[in-house]
């Protein structure tokens, strides 16, 4: 479906080049590329046993043999081979750029990238961008190899009311590489499912609520929620600057906390970033040390209605975080189901502002909501798993953000979200409030949509704290994450902890890509 044919006509054309790759790529599959992290591969190429080229050349024959289960990548990055010999020659003048330099990463297709499409999953969005997302940029800069885009949930699960988790138009539906028939969760489906299958070594999502972490902790990846205005979002397809970000997916938390590093930034087109303290960290992989659990105190939210199963791995975590010298103190935040009530409608009326505003920036396609749900209407195929663009049709008639009832929801909304972390983890003294990232996966079915009842994301989504997920065991085949959200800016403090707790409980293993569940 989609771009299908496209993409494999690329990726061939990419595979060809991959034999030219310098001798000591040869000597690349003789590791694990599954397990293998930055450091681990910076230090092969230092040493002449890889190049970044043979790197990617894996990764494009990952894709080659795997994606065709998973579907996880939209199209391979034809330029991708030549930014991996541009960095081999950098490697050669003694000129790299860091650590990302000649690493590949996969990127989701709502960031905009000025040599590919950036669609949102869209079929109305089937063209370039003006330029490149500021990511895309500071990824270039570092070296990054940009491999490709990610398949999405379509407009990041803000289309219809009951949405299929990782379905969108162009690329048609990313399966969970655990069970294939199971949901690899929304709307990061595709960087989550691509970074688990290794099908490249970092990936980038986005999110407003839920968006990066409950893909990550249903496919034993890691995701980084940064705290809102530490990375930028311009040319990211929004749905509310009140709560968008983008952050990094990877399969291990240095990957996370090293492209973290790269991504962060003030950007004077994006004015949350103009609130970012220049006291944060350079190097976020210079704080993972082991031992940081030791003498930390540590919130455990339950969240029983996320079922037994889900609970039975949070005992487990607790287990190991008492092993590892946290106190661990079990907790509730406050003003839960007031959040559920007051985010939805605040979100409807900031997707129309900031929709019309980013469509406005597109050379081709709808220039507005209005024209968008027009052409819907018109493309069956847009129509092929769920019909519905309820949402949209509600933002469309939604107040405008002058509105005072909408100041007031959302005013009301983000103070208590904000009061939800910082007065649990001030009562209680926390280093951090830990939560399950998600359920089991459930079984993929356009006709019913998701079960995505997952409340442990909103508090951190709205508040624009950090909310790091890494794995932390399995239901069956399927995985369950552990998530660490802190006060806003302690995003180094959250992906120690979570380094310390991937060390200490290390559950992660790849996936065997099983058609259904073991009967």
């Amino acid at each position: 479906m989609g771009r299908r044919p496209v993409f494999l006509a690329i990726l061939a054309a990419a595979l060809v080049l991959v034999p030219a790759a310098p001798a000591a790529s040869a000597s690349s599959s003789r590791f694990d590329l599954d397990s293998a992290d930055i450091p681990a591969l910076q230090a092969r190429m230092a040493a002449g046993r890889l190049s970044a080229v043979g790197l990617t050349g894996l990764y494009l024959d990952r894709i080659h043999q795997v994606d065709g289960k998973v579907n996880a990548v939209l199209a391979v990055n034809p330029a991708a081979l030549g930014q991996a010999r541009e960095s081999d020659a950098r490697r050669r003048a003694h000129r790299l750029r860091g650590p990302l330099d000649g690493i590949p990463v996969l990127v989701k297709d709502n960031v905009g990238t000025r040599d590919q499409w950036t669609t949102a999953g869209s079929r109305a969005l089937r063209s370039y961008p003006a330029k490149d997302a500021t990511l895309i940029t500071r990824l270039r800069n570092a070296g990054a190899v940009i491999l490709g885009k990610a398949n999405l949930s379509e407009w990041a699960n803000f289309r219809a009311a009951k949405p299929t988790s990782g379905w969108s138009g162009v690329g048609g539906q990313t399966s969970n590489p655990y069970v294939l028939d199971h949901n690899p969760c929304g709307s990061s489906a595709g960087s989550a499912a691509g970074v688990a299958a290794s099908l490249a070594q970092v990936a980038i999502g986005s999110e407003t609520d839920g968006s990066i972490v409950c893909p990550a902790g249903m496919t034993a990846t890691v995701g980084h929620k940064p705290s809102l205005g530490l990375v930028s979002r311009t040319g990211v397809v929004p749905i509310s600057a009140e709560q968008d970000t983008a952050g990094p997916i990877a399969r291990n938390v240095v990957d996370v906390a090293l492209t973290l590093s790269a991504l962060q930034g003030r950007d004077p087109a994006d004015p949350a970033t103009a609130q970012y303290p220049r006291t944060q960290p350079a190097d976020y992989a210079k704080l993972l040390r082991p031992g940081v659990l030791r003498g930390a105190r540590i919130g455990l939210w339950r969240l029983p209605v996320l079922g037994p199963q889900t609970d039975a791995v949070m005992t487990s975590a607790r287990n190991s975080l008492v092993k590892a010298g946290a106190t661990v103190v079990e907790v509730t935040p406050p003003y839960q189901d007031r959040l559920g009530e007051l985010e939805f409608p605040a979100l409807l009326t900031e997707f129309h502002r900031d929709i019309d505003a980013y469509l406005a920036t597109r050379p081709r396609g709808p220039r507005n909501l209005a024209e968008l749900i027009a052409y819907n209407r018109a493309d069956p195929l847009e129509q092929t798993c769920f019909a519905g663009q309820e949402l949209f049709e509600q933002a469309l008639a939604a107040p405008p953000p002058t509105d005072p009832g909408y100041l007031a929801g959302r005013a009301e909304l983000s103070d208590l979200a904000r009061r939800s972390l910082d007065e649990t983890l001030a009562k209680y003294h926390l280093d951090a409030i830990a939560s399950p990232t998600n359920p089991p996966a459930w079984k993929t079915d356009c006709a019913t949509g998701d079960d995505d009842v997952i409340p442990s994301s909103t508090p951190a989504a709205v508040a624009g704290y950090p909310d790091v997920t890494v794995p932390a065991g399995f239901a069956g085949p399927l995985p369950v994450g552990i998530s660490f959200m802190g006060a806003r800016w302690s995003d180094g403090r959250m992906l120690a902890l979570a380094a310390d707790f991937e060390r200490v409980a290390p559950t992660r293993v790849p996936p065997r890509y099983l058609p259904t569940l073991p009967q």
